[in-house]
């Protein structure tokens, strides 16, 4: 069979599947519109009713909620014939039928709250829930028979357990445990009355569905190990009894506690175990849930567009069945990806939606979640706008959220909801230090209340074991720390944040998670293949069949038997001819299997090198400062070209103040890529612990004390062989009162754009043997001229730095200070060596030093950013507008500054 056969044929039986399932269920609606047709008592109709109600709850909640009102009115009617009592046995059928048609307007009610529950209707839900209990504590009143009791009890116990449903979902969860206990309590003394096995399977179901129920709850309130516990016991009972439904449910609840508690393979493992049976059963609602989970744990991977797809599919069957608390949830989860993605519109619009459905609906745990997300984008909109009023509006507009979001927290005692939003707020604060505090005290302020929220949630998030929320506190703590200077404290909770982050994503568990999606397709598709196999089977029973009656017919004809035998013989070295050919085509779809697994064996390598890769361009990022940071710091015009060569970068930038000096650096580490980039987080990490612990002496003392931590830390001896791993950097301290800079060099210069002559203030001990003392200089050549601006005499001028790098090497000499005198309007440029080194152009050149000292001095009267965007133009254009594209040679790194 060609492969297109074999879909087809897997296609065909899909189908059938579904058409026997939907069979299935056609029939037993039948077989209720039958009863209703032709039954001779109202009571049996009443019955029917109920059946139909309850059949259509998942599907058709209208349709249910047309049934169960019918069976309702038919059966008050019932009731209101109570006849006076007679003598002897009419009495007795007169009483049945009066106690028949209670009950079923007690089931009515039950069966019409659990339809206005599923859509989110808690109020109306209550309300009949409360008139179904009422009428069964009546029913239990009169009740003196113990057998006619049982149904009654059992009754009252759904009642409970319903009413609990609907307090869980509001977020009273006292209320909703108190209960599911009564719930739980009648359970119990029933099993203690049965005795009868088969009569005790309900009686254990809804024991099963007590113990369920509280565990939700506990996972609710983020106790986990609690809510393990209740889940487990649900699903002892669920397998002992056979109920494929409830091993479903159980095996989903289970998948999401796992899922909080960051445990992803896990909870992927549970999440498909109970999807295979929602779809074996055609379960829309529970394949819905299933959907939704799923799509959860591809979002907290990263997969934006698989995180949609599957919120998408639960969406649809949400729609369908008109469950607003699944739809509100949707939406909300839609919602907090197009967050992530940077579409803060559309998760504006997602998140109103379904904030509307859990307002409508009472729903706490829901508005406080939607309450939360909402501040989250407007602190994202805050932290991207450039407009100050519109910053501090927007986060105004966060706090105000987020406190919205507590309150309702603290109501409800919803521990994984305070852990959120304290961590929320401590971000909040961060952003407020880095980004709108004026004053140094301004900012401590910020930075100290960032650490008390930040330990909070992180405590809190210890206590419930939840290793996401820890996660994100230790990264918020660390930028607080950093803050405020303590570069001890910065750090331990740096190893937090990796060591809590490699739990959650570590290379076992993402194999997990796609070898467990893997195996449940393959059981799927086993299952279509073992039923192809069955009738393939059947129909080469008949074939042979055919055959002996064939042979049988033709046994008395002897010219027909030696004709046969010819056929036969024929027909077995046919066959032989098509084993051989088969056995080829076998051993070469195997060997066509095992290249396509090699394959994607080396695709999974180069995704998961490729993760680790974009994980620590993530820290790399954490640790350069921002763009609103620099602009804090400069107060003045600046722009920053960076492009790594590799996702990570050997180049770094480095702005930090003290007191009045303005400290700026841009280095060049050996290597790029990852290499590159533990090189360059080792110098930044350096230069921020030698400005913390020492006073400012000169620039050249920067790169000595820097010189002594790359040796020491890479245990360098100068020995024959040895890797000589360093740094070129250009380093510069600005005194901001007086425009005096001092500037210190390891192979890469300082440019100067200026149309005022420069003073050449002072050098410090250095090699000053190449300095042409004749004229004032500023570096180890004179200045030179690469072009000019039109209508003025702006010069660049070139202030060499030593020809060492910060590393060990043949010349271990001081460093040279060199100080000069600006003036306000002049630029200075620090670089790296990538951009001049980049091969293009129409001739495969290198750009040159030249070409760029030209293009800085012909731009440099433009507005900063827009010479950052010539710049950037000019060597994407160097690299790619010729006939051969040329890749990135090195990674480039371009910082420049206007002085005010």
């Amino acid at each position: 069979m060609t492969n297109n056969n074999l879909k087809t044929g897997l296609t065909i039986i899909l189908i059938m599947i579904c058409f026997i399932i939907n069979a299935q269920n056609q029939k037993k609606l039948d077989s209720l519109f039958t009863v209703i047709k032709t039954a001779r008592h109202d009571t049996t109709r009443v019955k029917a009713y109920i059946g139909l109600c309850w059949e259509y709850n998942s599907s058709n909640p209208d349709t249910a909620l047309y049934f169960g009102n019918l069976g309702l009115k038919l059966a008050t009617v019932i009731a209101s014939r109570r006849p006076e009592p007679v003598e002897g046995g009419a009495k007795q059928s007169h009483n049945d039928i009066y106690l028949a048609a209670q009950k079923g307007m007690a089931q009515c009610y039950n069966n019409i709250g659990v339809v206005y529950m599923y859509q989110g209707l808690y109020d109306k839900a209550i309300e009949y829930y409360l008139k179904s209990l009422k009428i069964y504590e009546g029913l239990l009143a009169d009740c003196k028979d113990r057998k006619d009791c049982l149904p009654v009890r059992k009754g009252m116990s759904a009642c409970y357990a319903n009413i609990g449903s609907v307090h869980r979902n509001q977020g009273s969860y006292d209320k909703a445990i108190e209960y599911y206990l009564k719930a739980l309590k009648i359970y119990e003394e029933l099993l203690a009355d049965c005795k009868d096995k088969k009569a005790c399977l309900p009686v254990r179901q809804g024991m099963s569905d007590c113990y369920r129920s509280i565990g939700i709850v506990h996972s609710d309130q983020s106790n986990y190990d609690k809510a393990i516990e209740y889940y487990l016991k649900a699903l002892k009972i669920k397998e002992e009894s056979g109920d494929n439904k409830g091993m479903s449910d159980c095996y989903t609840n289970i998948g999401i506690v796992h899922y909080y508690q960051g445990l992803y393979d896990k909870a992927i493992e549970y999440y498909l175990k109970s999807l295979k049976i929602k779809e074996e059963s055609g379960d829309k609602k529970g394949m819905s849930a299933c959907y939704t989970n799923i799509g959860l744990v591809h979002h907290e991977q990263g997969s934006y567009d698989k995180a949609i797809e599957y919120y998408l599919m639960s969406l649809k069957i949400k729609e369908e069945l008109g469950d607003k608390k699944g739809m509100s949830m949707c939406c909300n989860n839609i919602g907090l990806v197009h967050k992530d993605q940077g579409l803060y519109d559309k998760a504006i619009e997602y998140y109103l939606k379904a904030l509307k459905i859990y307002v409508e609906s009472g729903d706490k745990k829901g508005m406080s979640a939607c309450y939360n997300n909402i501040g989250n984008v407007h602190l994202a909109q805050g932290s991207s706008s450039t407009n100050q009023k519109v910053r501090a509006d927007k986060y105004d507009k966060a706090i105000e959220y987020y406190l919205k979001a507590l309150k309702i927290d603290e109501e409800s005692g919803d521990k994984n909801g305070i852990a959120i939003v304290w961590g929320n707020i401590a971000s909040l604060h961060i952003t407020l230090a880095d980004s709108v505090a004026t004053t140094q005290n301004e900012k401590i302020k910020h930075y100290n209340e960032a650490v008390n929220y930040g330990l909070k949630s992180l405590n809190l998030a210890r206590e419930i074991k939840a290793i996401p929320m820890e996660n994100s506190a230790a990264g918020f703590l660390q930028k607080a720390y950093k803050g405020l200077g303590n570069t001890i404290k910065a750090l331990e909770y740096a190893e937090i944040f990796i060591a809590t982050q490699d739990s959650m994503f570590k290379e076992e568990k993402t194999k997990a998670l796609a070898g467990m999606e893997a195996k449940y397709q393959n059981e799927k598709k086993q299952l279509e293949i073992d039923k192809l196999g069955k009738e393939k089977e059947l129909q080469l029973s008949e074939n042979k069949k055919q055959r002996i009656v064939i042979f049988s017919v033709i046994a008395g004809l002897v010219l027909i038997i030696v004709f046969a035998v010819f056929v036969v013989n024929r027909l077995r070295i046919t066959r032989k001819q098509k084993r051989i050919i088969e056995t080829q085509k076998d051993e070469i779809e195997a060997q066509r299997d095992l290249v396509t697994e090699q394959k994607q064996h080396i695709e999974n390598i180069h995704e998961e090198l490729t993760d680790s890769i974009r994980y620590a361009e993530r820290i790399q990022k954490a640790v350069l400062p921002s763009e609103l940071y620099i602009k804090d710091k400069i107060q003045s015009e600046f722009f920053i070209l960076f492009k790594p060569k590799d996702i990570v970068s050997g180049d770094f930038y480095f702005v930090e103040q003290r007191k009045h000096w303005l400290l700026i650096a841009v280095a060049d580490c050996t290597g790029h890529g990852v290499p590159g980039g533990f090189m360059s987080m080792l110098g930044i990490s350096f230069l921020n612990e030698i400005i913390a612990k020492e006073e400012i002496q000169s620039a050249s003392h920067v790169l000595d004390e820097l010189r002594n931590y790359v040796i020491h830390s890479l245990q360098q001896k100068g020995a024959m062989g040895e890797q000589k791993d360093g740094m070129d950097i250009a380093f510069v301290a600005l005194n901001t009162d007086t425009n005096e800079l001092q500037f210190a060099g390891a192979n890469n210069p300082l440019y100067i754009v200026s149309g005022l002559k420069f003073e050449v203030l002072n050098f410090e001990k250095g090699d000053q043997n190449n300095i042409k003392q004749e004229t004032p200089v500023l570096s180890r050549r004179p200045e030179f001229v690469e072009g000019e601006a039109e209508g003025s005499n702006i010069k660049l001028t070139e202030v060499k730095g030593d020809k060492m790098p910060v590393a060990i090497h043949d010349s271990m000499n001081n460093f040279t200070n060199q100080i000069i005198q600006l003036q306000k309007g002049d630029i200075i440029y620090l670089m790296s060596d990538g951009y001049e080194d980049q091969f293009g152009g129409p001739k495969g050149k290198k750009f040159y030093a030249k070409n760029l000292n030209q293009l800085l001095v012909e731009n440099c009267i433009k507005p900063m950013l827009e010479q950052k965007e010539i710049l950037d133009n000019t060597i994407e254009n160097w690299k790619n507008n010729y006939e051969i594209k040329y890749e990135q040679t090195d990674d480039i790194t371009v910082l420049g500054i206007k002085i005010n």
